[in-house]
């Protein structure tokens, strides 16, 4: 059991998780904003020995450094690899701190999003950022079906965009460290990156943070008259030759967060939809959430 547990920031946890805590230290602590600086942080963690946090608040070495009581971080939010954490897990890993994260807790609100939006897209049924009716993307309403769509990185969330994508019909292209065998027994097809930014109508970024992939080569590939997806934490491209590209009226940029757009001053930018919120953020992801938090402090609790 630990001598204090300190929630930094909102985690996200249901409440039943957040009774459960008490579980696993003497005295558990609460704060519901965001700590603003890092002397906020230290001052919140204090003497606690385990902490609690979500993606918006970054620990690092420094700030660990004056914090010598931590042994162990619960990460309530996604961990994908130490350079994409909001966490120096080397350094704390070198401390003999453990660091925990989840996964595949949102996904499925995100799947969603991406068929909602391109279907509103195809069939015209949104509303453009002037307020008039869009214009069905082809001219004439249409179907997901034969959509060529490329899914640019194949892992859990990408693999379930692509499957539901199947489901109605679209040829599935896909980019990734390799070709992967369950994804060939489903008739998608493996290509190389230049050649599927060539072949698809609508491309997909399905990748870590900080994984920057689209270059001016690619966009060059694309060309115009396509939709771009990025359901990432970050932007997958270059700035400079995605803004020549989302310059052209006939190509459309979705994305459901800021951070995935990465720069605030296309937010507005008359082919960007973007709206500001995290679509796999759903009352069914925070139970997912609160689950693993729980799982991973009970995993770390029997051992020790």
């Amino acid at each position: 059991m630990f001598e204090k547990l300190v929630a930094i920031e909102p985690t996200g946890l249901i409440s039943s998780a957040q009774e459960e805590l008490h579980n696993f230290a003497k005295e558990v602590v609460f704060y519901n904003d965001i700590p603003s600086n890092d002397e906020e942080i230290c001052k919140r963690i204090g003497d606690a020995d385990a902490v609690l946090l979500s993606y918006t608040t970054t620990l690092t070495k420094e700030i660990l450094q004056q914090c010598p009581n931590v042994v162990y971080i619960g990460m309530c939010c996604s961990l994908y690899s130490p350079e994409s954490a909001n966490v120096d897990i080397l350094y704390a890993n070198e401390q003999g701190i453990t660091v925990s994260g989840i996964r595949d807790y949102g996904d499925e609100g995100v799947v969603e999003y991406v068929i909602s939006e391109l279907v509103r897209c195809l069939h015209g049924f949104e509303t453009t950022p002037d307020g008039n009716q869009a214009k069905p993307w082809n001219g004439v309403p249409q179907e997901i079906t034969e959509l060529n769509c490329g899914i640019v990185g194949l892992g859990k969330i990408g693999g379930m965009i692509a499957d539901a994508l199947s489901f109605f019909g679209a040829n599935i292209y896909y980019f990734a460290r390799s070709e992967k065998e369950d994804a060939k027994e489903k008739g998608f097809k493996f290509l190389q990156l230049s050649e599927l930014m060539k072949k698809s109508d609508v491309v997909i970024c399905s990748l870590n943070k900080n994984t920057v992939l689209l270059h001016q080569n690619e966009f060059d590939k694309l060309g115009n008259h396509k939709i771009l997806f990025n359901v990432g934490l970050s932007p997958a491209w270059d700035a400079k030759p995605f803004e020549q590209w989302i310059n052209d009226d006939s190509n459309i940029l979705y994305c459901d967060s800021a951070g995935a757009l990465g720069n605030n001053s296309l937010m507005n930018h008359r082919n960007v939809r973007c709206m500001n919120v995290s679509s796999g953020i759903t009352r069914q992801a925070y139970d997912r959430l609160s689950e693993k938090v729980i799982h991973n402090l009970s995993e770390y609790t029997r051992v020790k």
